[in-house]
């Protein structure tokens, strides 16, 4: 009883890590996820300029691998 409570507790945290978004089929598809990513990726630069570049939120959100700041 509790290994089967156990591993439906593990599949069902497993399940909600990540919202499944399927790939793009079509040359238009692909186009408005690039543009979606570019408009995120541009909020979030705004927002890093905002932020106090000392605290520990900017080092989680703005601070990038190979990024030069």
């Amino acid at each position: 009883m509790n290994r089967l409570l156990t591993v439906m507790l593990a599949a069902a945290s497993l399940s909600a890590c990540a919202a499944y978004e399927p790939e793009p089929v079509s040359a238009h598809q692909w186009q408005q996820r690039q543009e979606r990513i570019e408009r995120q990726e541009a909020e979030r630069l705004r927002r890093c300029e905002t932020m106090d570049q000392q605290s520990e939120r900017y080092a989680r959100e703005c601070a990038r691998t190979g990024a030069s700041q």
